[in-house]
């Protein structure tokens, strides 16, 4: 668990780390270098889940390479599969990441909503749904290993 009081906003316990594939910790269907590591380490502090479609067919090499849970979803109405994947796990729980226009609601229901604009850009939807955007997941991912950069983006 993650536990950070933000000045102004209140406090966070964070358990679950639901992670967009496509765009954010991927790019091409290929993992982007330094998230199997930022991933391993935020492991043994947050349930860490990959949600995706599996555009790419990567999902069960992806569940090898980083070691997580990988939930798969339909195509078709993929953000309602988003967000009601992190309402089971409990949204006053759920830190997630995302870059894209089925992961805004995914972002603005979550405790912590990160959105990364990366290598494939991101939705302006996602952007504005999100508590915090940065322009790279391993930048996304330190925030996390790092709690204070999180309250000091998000303190009034």
């Amino acid at each position: 668990m993650i536990e950070i009081d933000v000045p102004g906003v209140g406090p966070f316990a964070l358990e679950h780390l639901v992670l967009d594939v496509n765009g954010t910790i991927a790019v091409g269907g290929g993992l982007i270098q330094g998230v199997a590591e930022a991933v391993e380490a935020l492991g043994a502090v947050l349930h860490v889940v990959a949600i995706t479609a599996d555009t790419h067919g990567t999902a069960s090499r992806l569940r090898e390479l980083l070691g997580i849970d990988i939930h798969v979803i339909s195509p078709g109405a993929e953000g309602a599969q988003k967000l009601a994947f992190i309402r089971e796990l409990g949204v006053q729980g759920v830190v997630a990441i995302g870059n894209g226009a089925n992961d805004v609601d995914m972002l603005g229901e979550a405790a912590l909503g990160i959105a990364v604009i990366g290598g494939e850009g991101a939705n302006v939807a996602a952007v504005i749904a999100a508590d915090v955007v940065t322009t790279s997941v391993l930048d996304a991912l330190a925030m996390l290993a790092q709690p204070a950069r999180i309250s000091a983006a998000l303190r009034r």
